[in-house]
């Protein structure tokens, strides 16, 4: 099999793997944007592609020689499915693989965690995207952003702990980046915005931003926890709560350069975000 400069996209039409398909289309590089639908995407090669249906991993690593991993979404366990498809795409030619993590998840951690372990003992070229919260959250179809706009509340477990929100698109470029350089990052990047906000400041912003009242109900661990049971599983929904937890600890009360390190300009600010978003 000959591989022809190609970079898979999964979750093409997702919320990193939308701006990460545009950016590589528009600068000449050749996709193929895997979706369990294969939906057409302007610029790219449609594929069908799900995780749990290993008869639609041939034909998307079909020519391939690097990656962009999204894990299947709300799976405590994506490394049951995802390093099966790894071996089989370094053995078909794949030499980049680019994944998506969280700042929330260490190297050999839960979930995804194990994933980015094994990156490197399977591809000499590899980073590992861990990105802070995303603003699109209180933008897009996020639980937080319906709360919004339907009741002008943002519900946490994360008391006033402060987060270094970041927009997908910061993100995006960097995923761009680390596909196409000459040289793989080789390491895994902690991706922010340029400021730690709380949940407290994200309403606030909103308020000024839009001019509709906002606000933050502080919910307690459990409270969290079972509000997100009754929509997706349990032991995701307590894996999920345990986060705000640790948001309320200071978890995740950072900024890093990697964004400007790696694309050579700043991340946005949530307020620019918000009035990009909203047509402000």
């Amino acid at each position: 099999m000959t591989t022809t400069d190609t970079t898979l996209v999964i979750g093409a039409t997702g919320t990193t793997g939308s701006h990460t398909t545009a950016r590589l289309t528009a600068a000449g590089h050749h996709v193929k944007a895997a979706g369990r639908q294969g939906r057409p995407v302007s610029g790219a090669q449609a594929v069908r592609f799900d995780w749990y249906d290993p008869t639609t991993h041939t034909a998307a690593l079909d020519g391939v020689d690097r990656v962009y991993l999204i894990p299947p979404l709300g799976d405590p366990d994506p490394a049951a499915v995802m390093l099966p498809f790894l071996r089989q795409a370094r053995t078909t030619g794949v030499r980049r693989a680019v994944l998506l993590s969280s700042s929330a998840i260490p190297e050999g951690g839960p979930a995804v965690g194990m994933v980015h372990r094994a990156l490197p003992d399977l591809f000499e070229q590899w980073a590992v995207l861990r990105p802070s919260w995303f603003m699109q959250n209180f933008t897009g179809a996020h639980a937080h952003a319906l709360d919004i706009r339907d009741h002008g509340i943002i519900r946490t477990a994360t008391e006033g702990g402060r987060v270094g929100f970041v927009d997908a698109e910061d993100i995006a470029a960097v995923a761009v980046h680390a596909l196409t350089d000459e040289q793989a990052p080789n390491t895994d990047l902690v991706l922010t915005g340029p400021e730690a906000l709380s949940h407290d400041d994200i309403a606030a912003i909103i308020t000024d931003v839009t001019g509709r009242r906002v606000t933050h109900r502080r919910l307690s661990h459990e409270q969290m926890r079972d509000r997100l049971a009754a929509q997706i599983p349990v032991e995701f929904a307590s894996m999920l709560a345990d986060m705000d937890r640790a948001i309320a600890a200071g978890a995740e009360d950072r900024v890093t350069d990697d964004v400007r390190r790696l694309t050579g300009r700043p991340p946005r600010t949530f307020r620019t975000h918000l009035e990009r978003a909203t047509g402000v």
